[in-house]
């Protein structure tokens, strides 16, 4: 195989790093890093509801102290607010404040440019071709470790 695979890993790295160093330039006057915004954008949308750390950490993938770090962040911010379960009252729900849910807007606009970048001139049919390859890997790194 003419392809190098450690040097794709390395390039898949290497993509990861400058989309976060630009969404971090992009949300940067709202006082956000993108993985901030990640997550903000996750709490408002479950707003009616509220959504948990448990919750949180699972469905984004994080870890829980990663993901304890984080809300605290946004707490002291001023973008999200905890309160207790009305049914559970061991159980806190992560809420966006008055502060997270007006920057919603310019958070989704800041960060929808990236994909436009990011896969500019490629064709539909390599798009579709990459989506699979990358659930495809995301597959496999889901494997139990040998």
């Amino acid at each position: 195989m003419d392809v190098d695979l450690g040097e794709m890993v390395r390039d898949s790295r290497c993509i990861s790093i400058q989309l976060n160093a630009r969404a971090d330039r992009a949300l940067s006057q709202q006082g956000l890093t993108g993985v901030q915004a990640r997550v903000l954008l996750y709490i408002l949308k479950h707003s009616n509801t509220g959504v948990s750390l448990t919750e949180l950490h699972r469905d984004l993938n994080f870890s829980m102290a990663a993901a304890s770090g984080l809300i605290k962040r946004l707490r002291e911010k001023g973008y999200v607010r905890v309160e207790s379960c009305l049914l559970d009252e061991r159980r806190k729900l992560l809420y966006a404040t008055e502060k997270g849910t007006m920057v919603r807007d310019s958070m989704g606009a800041s960060l929808r440019t990236l994909p436009d970048l990011l896969y500019r001139g490629f064709t539909e049919d390599e798009i579709r071709t990459l989506d699979s390859l990358q659930k495809k890997m995301l597959q496999n790194l889901s494997l139990p470790e040998d």
